[in-house]
């Protein structure tokens, strides 16, 4: 009886050496799987960070949804504060439809590469990516209807009004492309009338239809810049064909995936200006670019006026070119 008992304790004490052995590699398993998992985590955690930080556009709508959100909270806390008559005005003014007098769309709804010239065009001019974001997705449409490269229009529209859609010069060039209105009313006609110029979207319209027909009289690119410009009679056009096609260089660069600073500047191009030329032009804002940039489908940009580094704006003003603009644009309306 006592060999028994001896037994039986010798099974029970193996039993629990054996489960508590069970246990601690049980635990042991766990905690390093615990480890590993959060290890995986934290890579992940990394990866997604990495890829965030270079894609402008996710980063952006991330931002904008957390500043939306950030607005809605302050607006929330503050409305118990604002003053009933007030909102009484407001609410008498009540416009639900007045949003689809807003030229503006999400970035979100662009492709990739629209949504990366939007947002770099957004922050190289200060203006907000979201009207920004629809002149792209118009500047990609009309482009294609008539034959015309998009980033050709928004770098018309960067060195023309810096992306201001009340721009006009002292001639009367007027809107994002700066389009002589008076002259091209007819255009404008279908559009309601001239105050259509005003329109965003109406003015690009226009001007793409102005533009064409001026690099169709022209027969070139950079003829037709000058033309457009009002530079076709004058021995250079103030340096106004290189400026756009330096900042398509840029937006081109853009579309390719590549990282443009917004603040992208380099050497002017030293250009002669003809003397006889020269009381009637000013030295224009000029846009850098690296040197390929000057160079259009194999044809090199007009001569234009020296240009001293002092003078570079980072991003151009509207209407540079004023003291030459638009005598062929009244040519093309005859």
């Amino acid at each position: 009886m006592t060999a028994i008992n001896r037994d039986v304790s010798e099974l029970v004490s193996s039993a629990r050496a054996g489960v508590s052995l069970f246990v601690q590699d049980v635990v042991t398993g766990l905690r390093q799987v615990s480890h590993n998992a959060l290890a995986l985590l934290g890579l992940a955690a990394v990866a997604v960070v990495v890829f965030l930080s270079g894609r402008d556009d996710v980063r952006h709508g991330l931002e904008s949804q957390v500043l939306s959100w950030l607005v809605d909270r302050a607006t929330a806390r503050t409305q118990v504060a604002v003053d009933p008559e007030l909102n009484d005005v407001l609410l008498a003014m009540a416009e639900p439809e007045a949003i689809q007098r807003a030229t503006a769309i999400d970035p979100a709804d662009l492709t990739r590469q629209q949504a990366a010239v939007a947002y770099w065009l957004s922050r190289r001019y200060s203006v907000a990516p979201e009207p920004v974001s629809r002149l792209v997705q118009e500047a990609w449409d009309v482009g294609r209807r008539a034959g015309v490269e998009p980033t050709l229009i928004l770098s018309i529209m960067a060195i023309e009004s810096s992306f201001n859609p009340f721009a006009q010069s002292h001639v009367g060039a007027q809107g994002l492309m700066q389009v002589m209105t008076r002259i091209h009313h007819d255009k404008y006609q279908i559009f309601g009338g001239q105050n259509a110029a005003f329109d965003p979207v109406t003015n690009l319209r226009v001007g793409v239809q102005v533009l064409k027909e001026c690099i169709q009289r022209a027969g070139s690119l950079e003829g037709g810049l000058k033309y457009y410009v009002g530079a076709a009679n004058l021995a250079n056009d103030g340096g106004y064909a290189y400026r756009v096609l330096a900042e398509q260089s840029f937006l081109k660069q853009v579309v390719a995936g590549q990282k443009v600073p917004t603040n992208a500047s380099t050497p002017a191009q030293t250009m002669v200006q003809a003397e006889s030329s020269a009381p009637q032009m000013l030295a224009p804002a000029a846009v850098s670019a690296t040197p390929e940039a000057a160079v259009q489908g194999g044809h090199p940009t007009p001569a234009a006026v020296v240009i001293p580094p002092a003078a570079m704006p980072t991003a151009p003003s509207a209407s540079d070119s004023a003291p030459i603009r638009r005598a062929e644009q009244v040519a093309l309306a005859h």
